[in-house]
């Protein structure tokens, strides 16, 4: 039977730690997405930070479902020993908080978003060239990278998603997928990009989006077809990680806010699409 395994952004709740663990574990959920904590992003916790995250976590009975990094969100003509640099950290979290997973990202262009400047082709080789570095990396340490869809990287849309893990053509690239983003992209995410990655995906980010009010919305009450998303990985006996990223309170470059109240919004609309699915499915 499917698995659904829900999860979510801590870091959307406060920037304490305890806290993001007494909301989540409020909702019966136990498993953290670790983006941040005390106000730090996962790369820059040191190792007593991590140990100390690993401690509260072991007590509480939480896992870590991934490590939510930032790598891949910074300009393609930066050195590439930047974000090679970023990855080592994202391993030393990884292992330390016993998680096999990191999420990534793919690049943006040096111009400006409102300036034209050079097509993606122009980067392209550079950016399979570092995707593939990366990833070769990670599975060295026995990780697994997750690539999300995200407004104006190269990964933004579903072709050029499907370049990136044709490329690289490894294992340990697999596809997160992120409905909402698709949907602030002008992209039907169940119509254009699922029947492209619905074989890649491994991970799975839980907001929905509006096209015409260009917002995050719960769940179930915007254009990204949530329902439709999870009936389709029920069908094809998905048992991984549902994680909630509402982004209902702010939407920004390197995260999101929701807080308290606008988690409990997220969870019980998940919950609420769950429970109306035309096929039964397990859920931790």
């Amino acid at each position: 039977m499917t698995h659904f395994i829900l999860s979510a952004f801590g870091d959307e709740i406060d920037d304490d730690l305890a806290t993001q663990l007494d909301v989540l574990e409020a909702n019966d959920i136990h498993y953290l997405e670790l983006r941040a904590a005390w106000g730090l992003n996962v790369l820059d916790l040191d190792a007593a930070q991590l140990a100390r995250a690993k401690e509260m976590l072991d007590a509480r009975g939480f896992k870590v479902s991934a490590i939510g990094s930032p790598i891949g969100k910074s300009l393609i003509d930066q050195p590439r020993e930047y974000e090679m640099a970023n990855m080592e950290r994202a391993i030393r979290a990884a292992h330390a908080l016993d998680t096999t997973l990191v999420r990534v990202f793919s690049f943006y262009k040096p111009e400006k978003a409102n300036s034209p400047g050079r097509s993606w082709d122009y980067y392209r080789e550079e950016i399979m060239e570092r995707m593939g570095a990366l990833t070769a990396r990670a599975a060295q340490a026995g990780l697994t990278l997750a690539h999300e869809n995200e407004s104006e990287i190269y990964g933004d849309v579903p072709e050029r998603c499907l370049d990136i893990h044709r490329a690289v053509n490894s294992p340990a690239l697999r596809n997160a997928f992120d409905p909402a983003n698709y949907v602030l992209c002008g992209v039907k995410p169940m119509a254009d990009a699922w029947p492209l990655l619905g074989d890649l995906t491994a991970h799975v980010h839980i907001k929905d989006a509006s096209f015409s009010e260009h917002c995050v919305k719960p769940a179930g009450e915007g254009d990204g077809d949530v329902p439709g998303l999870l009936t389709a990985l029920a069908e094809r006996g998905y048992r991984g990680f549902l994680t909630l990223e509402p982004h209902l309170k702010f939407a920004g470059q390197y995260g999101g806010i929701s807080g308290p109240d606008g988690m409990q919004i997220a969870v019980n609309a998940l919950r609420k699409v769950i429970a109306q699915l035309p096929v039964k499915v397990d859920v931790t």
